[in-house]
């Protein structure tokens, strides 16, 4: 079967078994991961049909390259998407998901494998200026997502007075920035620096933030947030984390992780992700394997 399948509403499949015969089931099976298509680029499928992404690749390293699994993503939306892994819908989630204490009571978390911020995309030749300038206007963003949030902690700051239009897919909130319905978009960088690279028409919106207070080489947009993106994983499947985990390592130490990352992002991969490299079996950080993902500098992520 093709490793890199994709399954549409196949949620009916597992729907007839109990969380603990579907444990169970899936411990030599294929690994099923719910994910929000599209999210480009870290899932989002090419005009041919295939699925692609960074999530998708990493993905493969892990499970088809260190752990000889078979896998298929299933598409669900994002706001539904830890209720649908707590049902037995999937086994995990990789869909670019921030590492947070709301989410952490619901499930679990791999290491983080990914490093973003929350920015803000605007019109090139807009109006907003700072962030100050979005007082009284109305944003969009995607719903159940930490841009979401973020969005919603400018309202408090500005004393209630922002307009949140909430979208079910991330392409509905920038089709609103295109249309003048709203003035900005609320998302995490990678994301919205892909938007501005396919459309000369949106640009970020430029100043500090809070990646300069934790990194020194920080980006020249402004960063509402720094956040930490993880595979998340059912409270009652502590030992498929574990060999996740070590699989993950054992991407990020053999060099292939900071492949498949200059792939879809630009510069280098983050230096506190690469930092806990370990050697796949068989390889050793003497013979090179490791060495070249741990000997990379950072690009401030």
């Amino acid at each position: 079967m093709d490793r890199r399948s994709f399954v549409k509403g196949s949620a009916g499949i597992v729907g007839g078994l109990s969380l603990g015969g579907l444990a169970g089931a899936q411990d030599q099976g294929v690994v099923r991961i719910g994910s929000d298509i599209p999210y480009k680029p870290f899932e989002y499928r090419t005009q041919s049909g295939d699925l692609t992404g960074f999530d998708v690749d990493l993905a493969e390293a892990i499970f088809a390259g260190q752990m000889d699994r078979d896998y298929e993503f299933v598409q669900t939306g994002f706001d539904t998407i830890i209720p649908s892994l707590n049902n037995g819908n999937f086994r995990i989630i990789m869909s670019a998901m921030t590492i947070n204490d709301q989410r952490d009571q619901q499930v679990d978390f791999s290491e983080p494998y990914f490093i973003a911020y929350q920015t803000v995309a605007i019109l090139q030749g807009s109006d907003v200026q700072s962030v100050e300038d979005l007082k009284g206007k109305t944003v969009a963003v995607q719903k159940g997502t930490t841009g979401e949030a973020a969005a919603q902690q400018l309202k408090e700051q500005f004393g209630g007075d922002l307009n949140i239009d909430s979208y079910d897919q991330i392409p509905g909130a920038f089709n609103a920035l295109l249309n003048n319905q709203a003035v900005a978009v609320i998302n995490d960088n990678a994301v919205n620096l892909q938007y501005a690279d396919e459309r000369d028409s949106i640009v970020m919106l430029e100043g500090e933030g809070q990646a300069a207070q934790e990194f020194e080489n920080a980006p020249p947009y402004l960063t509402l947030t720094v956040e930490r993106y993880g595979i998340a994983f059912r409270e009652d499947d502590d030992e498929f984390r574990q060999q996740v985990n070590e699989a993950l390592n054992a991407v990020i130490g053999s060099g292939q992780y900071a492949e498949i990352y200059k792939e879809y992002f630009t510069g280098e991969p983050p230096q506190a992700i690469l930092s806990r490299a370990r050697p796949a079996p068989g390889t050793t950080t003497a013979n090179g394997t490791a060495g070249n993902a741990t000997d990379t500098t950072t690009n401030g992520g």
